[in-house]
């Protein structure tokens, strides 16, 4: 066992005494020792009932023969970190947050991992601790928030985002924005639909390092604590067998994640995580593999922000094995792969019995689209590529030419936009705003909802270097590369250009000569940002490119 490093043996009759004073006995120390890795807090509404899951996670490792011992991780809310300097520090987390792991598991050599998220950053930070580490581990998160509800209907923090701009045109009043902030989140949980958080525990399940209903069962609930036991026995028996998060994340289970990202409507987020995540063991993702995958698979869902369906609708149709199983049957998943209850893909479809449940949530028969969720766009303004949700895209968007209207910040871009400057036709663009750049590569998911909300979704396209929350619906088309502040093209776009999105055609392109590209080229500067942030200088020093999950450089390759 890995903790025999610092319990067994005359020499290490220190460490015992130190175990000792947690209360822990004999027997305990020599049972496996499992780290419980919790991101509780009480700051974010997804993580403030993870005490309850942590406890259920114990119960569960002690019920299967180990000893667990918990520790924390931070966790940024990206809803609360949103529109002002806070968002700068939410990318940056995932790293810390890997890091972090990594320190108190080789501090400490735990002989498995129970890793439990619920946040937009946090989910990926963990996964990628686990490829980093690949010891034994699970991960188990805390589940999605319920939607909210109104005497107009369901709703969720998305409303709320749109209903500024709605509130700023006059259509709604002070009392139905009121209304709205109040119950659009019920309680805790990850929020309720299709965003960053709830894609990327969807996507854990389907890689296969979380339990079948990891992504889907919501936090409320007591099958969610059953779940987390559930976990806390299963580490166990990945223990005993010795398998590990390398022998789950392979060429085909990373195949398998990107097929239900473009089936499920996932965030753009996935696009930069995923990469992230799977670098970790020594495995490739680039955007092309995301378009290609993304080109023959079915869209099923449409959740929120895409439509009026909730993680919980998802779950009551069948959850993430309904859709695998949809998939399946469509030859388009790999079922040999191993997953984390120590079986393979196939046999856990079989031993659920999967199926879909409600046609309406997961439509196998009759799919939104043919093509995926996500679209990767390359051209003459993002040479290296562009993300876009095209499951969340109007029709009469999916292509469309304008005028281009330039920002150097979101603060910027939302002032113009809430103050009625921008017309329908026009293409925003939000620059400076990418990994370096930003730094940190902000959310925009005020910008584009203040779109929506001042009635302009189907008829302005925002484009920008940063990314998008989840949430985010409309014509936005992000992590453009390379970025600004690297000197890309979107950095030499003057006001009024014209920009041409096709995004079944997969083309975003500057309609300005290469002559003039060439004379504006020779003439730019990189803006002079300061930044006061020691950890903020540091991050854009080292951090790579969005193209490549903007993970950090490598100091053998730069």
């Amino acid at each position: 066992m890995r903790s025999s490093q610092f319990k067994s043996g005359l020499e290490k009759a220190p460490h015992r005494s130190l175990l000792y004073a947690l209360g822990l006995t004999r027997e305990e120390m020599e049972r496996p020792l499992i780290g419980i890795v919790n991101s509780a807090n009480e700051v974010v509404p997804g993580h403030i009932h993870l005490n309850t899951i942590a406890e259920a996670v114990k119960a569960g490792v002690r019920h299967a023969g180990g000893t667990p011992m918990a520790f924390p991780v931070i966790g940024v809310c990206d809803g609360l970190a949103m529109n002002h300097d806070g968002m700068h520090f939410s990318l940056v987390s995932r790293e810390i947050i890997a890091d972090s792991i990594e320190i108190m598991a080789m501090a400490h050599p735990f002989d498995a991992l129970v890793m439990i998220p619920n946040c937009d950053k946090v989910v990926p930070g963990m996964l990628m601790a686990m490829l980093r580490l690949n010891i034994p581990s699970i991960i188990v998160s805390g589940g999605p928030m319920m939607a909210g509800s109104t005497p107009d209907g369901s709703c969720d923090l998305i409303d709320v985002f749109e209903a500024v701009g709605k509130f700023k045109r006059g259509a709604i009043d002070a009392e139905k924005l009121d209304e709205l902030e109040q119950n659009a989140c019920p309680g805790c949980g990850s929020c309720s639909g299709m965003f960053t958080a709830n894609s990327m525990n969807c996507l854990s399940e389907s890689v296969g390092l979380g339990l079948p209903g990891n992504g889907t069962i919501p936090a409320v609930t007591a099958k969610r604590v059953r779940l987390a036991k559930t976990a806390g026995m299963r580490v166990m028996d990945l223990l005993a067998k010795n398998i590990r998060p390398r022998d789950i994340v392979t060429e085909k289970s990373i195949e398998n994640a990107v097929t239900m990202d473009m089936a499920l409507g996932c965030s753009t987020n996935t696009v930069l995580h995923l990469p992230a995540v799977f670098a970790e063991a020594g495995l490739s993702l680039t955007l092309d593999i995301f378009d290609k995958i993304s080109r023959k698979t079915p869209n099923l869902c449409k959740l929120s922000p895409a439509g009026h369906h909730y993680l919980s609708d998802l779950e009551t149709a069948g959850g993430i094995p309904a859709v695998m199983s949809a998939l399946a049957a469509k030859g388009l998943l790999n079922l040999d792969v191993m997953t984390a209850t120590g079986k393979t893909l196939g046999e856990n479809l079989d031993d659920l019995k999967a199926r879909v449940k409600n046609p309406d949530v997961i439509r196998a028969d009759a799919p939104y689209a043919n093509e995926g969720g996500i679209a990767i766009l390359r051209g003459s303004l993002a040479p290296d590529g562009a993300v876009v949700k095209q499951s969340a895209v109007a029709p009469e968007m999916m292509r469309h030419t304008g005028p281009a209207r330039v920002f150097d910040s979101e603060e910027t871009a939302n002032e113009a936009i809430l103050g009625g400057k921008i017309k329908a036709g026009d293409v925003v663009v939000i620059r400076y705003e990418g990994p370096q750049g930003g730094p940190g590569m902000r959310e925009m998911l005020s910008p584009t909802s203040n779109i929506m909300g001042m009635g302009l979704g189907a008829s302005v396209a925002l484009i920008t270097d940063g990314r998008f929350s989840g949430g985010t619906r409309g014509a936005a088309i992000g992590h453009v590369s390379p970025e600004a502040a690297d000197g890309g093209p979107i950095a030499l776009v003057h006001e009024g250009d014209t920009v041409e999105i096709d995004i079944p055609g997969r083309k975003l392109e500057l309609k300005v000569d290469a002559a003039e590209l060439d004379k504006r080229r020779a003439a730019w500067k990189r803006p002079q940002k300061e930044i006061t942030s020691p950890l903020l200088r540091r991050y854009a020093a080292q951090v790579k490119s969005a193209a490549q999950g903007a993970i950090y450089k490598d100091p053998k390759k730069g």
